[in-house]
């Protein structure tokens, strides 16, 4: 089945990174949301606070997944932090996705960084719940992506 996903991460340090998992994911004739262009960017970034929570809510919008793509300094930034738990009560099936093996526009890899779940106890109907984490490069997320996505949808009811 088709997901609507949206992906979280550090544009500025990660957005080619982002892009490679992203386009493993669009190639496979499935809808990627939280990629936007360099000069979207830095409009957004222009913008009050609440307008920037506005424009993150309505790329939400009709996702059922949220993948979080961690890369060396992803984990407690304050919109990474918003889109996770902004995902979370929307009820979005949630997941992480280490990014620091893959290879940057440099040829460079980078740190690992931590995981941004840590940070909070999520909750679901009462029970704590822990979101998966995978890497990219030592879980073949090339050929895993999609079923990571399906799995983390179901988990969440979606």
């Amino acid at each position: 089945m088709a997901r609507q996903t949206f992906f979280s991460f550090r544009y500025k340090k990660d957005n080619w990174r982002a892009s490679i998992v992203r386009n493993s994911w669009v190639t496979q004739d499935r809808k990627a949301s939280g990629f936007f262009d360099t000069a979207e960017w830095e409009e957004v970034k222009k913008k009050k606070d609440s307008e920037i929570e506005k424009w993150i809510d309505s790329q939400l919008k009709g996702t059922s997944v949220t993948v979080v793509l961690i890369g060396s300094d992803t984990a407690g930034k304050k919109w990474i932090d918003y889109e996770i738990t902004s995902s979370h009560k929307k009820g979005n099936g949630i997941l992480g996705i280490y990014v620091h093996k893959v290879k940057d526009s440099n040829g460079k890899t980078t740190t690992k960084g931590e995981n941004p779940f840590d940070n909070w106890e999520f909750k679901k109907d009462g029970k704590v719940i822990k979101y998966p984490v995978y890497d990219w490069v030592s879980d073949n997320g090339y050929e895993n992506l999609g079923d990571w996505i399906e799995k983390a949808a179901k988990v969440a009811g979606r």
